[in-house]
């Protein structure tokens, strides 16, 4: 009754199929062909050579040119004249080596500097900082919390701690940084400076590096790693402030407000400190006399007294939210 026709699987499809099919594919290649503008920006600034702008300034400088014609100076650093060797034009972005190697002060032949009163290892951060643009330990973003830290670092105490003592012994302590066996202190996070026998803040001896060498970039990556650091008993923060204040020009008091700030953060624990009370006595006795070291120090408790007295009053003035 009813004709079936029977189509071979062989046979081209209807042309309204074919047409179709085309204008899919069609519609889909062209969705699929359209770039991110951001991607296509990013790519060619990639192939421009704008990426470099990204860059350290220190490691923009060296990708723009080749290190190896740059000739090979010789450095002797410390006392002992600890060998250091280094090219030429990475020592010049440093004002004080850039006025000596172009300037008249060494023969032709001679390419040789000498740093006697320079600590080899501080010079060695200076010398790391020039070619990679940082210093051990670097600083390094943390996605995952978003914060800024310092590479192999360790959780430590958010305040200052005074010096501890081994075996509780008041005679024995100090040490490097404090530290003893039962409380371990950020020894990296110091450096020994056989020039005075004292153990200071790294990143204070190498801010005052970079103002010798005139490295400002130096200074603030200096200054933003000492910020991160913690945990510091209180004679190594003392230390390293006199060191500060006496290798910083007064026109440069970033890293003494830094110290202040961190003293008048932390007043409670500098307050507590007999450390503290023996630096201050000691240093006003030797300048003003006897009996003035006591003077500053019951001056400097009574301002932090007082500090105190008026957050708490202006906190209790202050209606709470819940």
């Amino acid at each position: 009754m009813f004709k079936r026709s029977f189509r071979s699987r062989d046979a081209a499809p209807p042309a309204m199929d074919s047409q179709h099919r085309v204008d899919k594919a069609a519609r889909l290649m062209r969705k699929g062909s359209v770039r991110d503008p951001q991607k296509v920006s990013k790519l060619q600034r990639s192939h421009t050579g704008e990426e470099t702008s990204r860059l350290h300034p220190v490691q923009a400088r060296l990708s723009d040119k080749s290190l190896a014609p740059s000739p090979i100076v010789t450095l002797t650093v410390g006392a002992e004249a600890r060998l250091f060797a280094a090219h030429e034009d990475v020592l010049c972005q440093a004002p004080f080596f850039g006025k000596i190697l172009r300037g008249n002060y060494l023969g032709a032949q001679s390419k040789r500097i000498a740093l006697p009163d320079e600590d080899p290892e501080v010079f060695s951060a200076i010398l790391e900082y020039l070619y990679k643009g940082d210093y051990y330990p670097r600083l390094l973003h943390n996605k995952h919390r978003n914060s800024w830290e310092l590479e192999d670092s360790l959780p430590r105490r958010a305040t200052p701690h005074n010096s501890p003592t081994i075996n509780d012994s008041p005679n024995i302590g100090g040490g490097r940084a404090g530290q003893t066996p039962q409380t371990p202190s950020a020894v990296e996070a110091t450096v020994y400076l056989s020039s005075i026998g004292q153990h200071l803040l790294r990143d204070t001896v190498i801010y005052c590096a970079a103002e010798r060498y005139g490295l400002e970039e130096l200074k603030k990556l200096a200054l933003r790693k000492q910020g991160l650091q913690s945990g510091i008993d209180v004679g190594t923060i003392l230390r390293s402030a006199q060191y500060c204040y006496a290798h910083t020009p007064d026109s440069d008091s970033r890293l003494r407000a830094h110290y202040l700030a961190l003293i008048i953060r932390c007043r409670k624990t500098f307050k507590r400190s007999g450390t503290m009370q023996a630096e201050m006595e000691k240093s006003g006795s030797d300048v003003y006399g006897e009996g003035s070291g006591k003077l500053f120090f019951d001056l400097f408790v009574a301002m932090c007294n007082h500090l105190d007295d008026v957050i708490e009053a202006s906190n209790a003035r202050t209606p709470k939210t819940i």
